[in-house]
């Protein structure tokens, strides 16, 4: 590897399902739009196609069954440990659709994001889109923000709204957040390695981070 390359900002992304957003992730450094690399590729969940996607682009990649660990502090541990090894400076949440708990959290605190299809506070939890369509919702959205101890929670980067086509399907809608997705959660997640993005008791601060025009669940 390149000494240039080598010096770059090391990401974790952790996954559980096709791995889309780590696609959009490693798209965005080979273009050079992320001055960063992807360091380490984790999954709990053996079939995830992310860990395929991280073995087609050479990047390092780990399964890690929460059912080998007997608690989830020891799974954690476990986490830390890989990151760590791997010279991590931030993590980044694609998808990973387990809770992760003070242990981690605070390891590496102001150091963890996670995108989230919906503008939040509005619509947390894993059924973000299938929720504000039961509710109604003119306008759904995108977040990515700073990983804190609640879930859903924490200092917003970037948001961008999507608004809901009158009769649009579930999944239909999904593919519009997703592309959102992937073209903000790069951005962001150069913003907090240039300190743009700071992590602050609720809100990110710094003169391009916060609420944006233009909060894991993505793709």
């Amino acid at each position: 590897m390149p000494r240039g390359r080598r010096a770059r900002p090391a990401l974790a992304v952790f996954c559980s399902g096709q791995g889309t957003n780590l696609q959009a992730i490693l798209d965005a450094v080979r273009g050079g739009r992320l001055k960063a690399r992807v360091a380490l590729v984790v999954s709990d969940r053996a079939n995830a196609k992310a860990l395929q996607r991280a073995r087609r682009a050479g990047v390092p990649s780990a399964y890690l069954s929460p059912s080998d660990y007997p608690t989830r502090t020891a799974y954690e541990r476990a986490l830390i440990r890989l990151c760590e090894l791997h010279g991590v400076r931030l993590v980044c949440l694609a998808g990973f659709m387990r809770i992760l708990t003070p242990v981690f959290v605070r390891r590496f605190a102001g150091r963890i994001l996670n995108v989230h299809p919906a503008l939040l506070p509005a619509f947390p939890g894993a059924s973000a889109v299938r929720d504000a369509l039961a509710w109604g919702a003119k306008v759904v959205g995108v977040t990515v923000h700073f990983v804190d101890e609640q879930v859903d929670h924490g200092p917003v980067i970037l948001q961008e709204p999507v608004r809901v086509t009158p009769g649009e399907s579930e999944a239909r809608l999904l593919l519009r957040v997703h592309a959102v997705e992937h073209r903000i959660y790069p951005k962001a997640i150069q913003l907090a390695l240039e300190g743009r993005a700071k992590f602050t008791e609720r809100r990110a601060g710094g003169s391009s981070a916060g609420r944006n025009s233009a909060r894991s669940s993505g793709g």
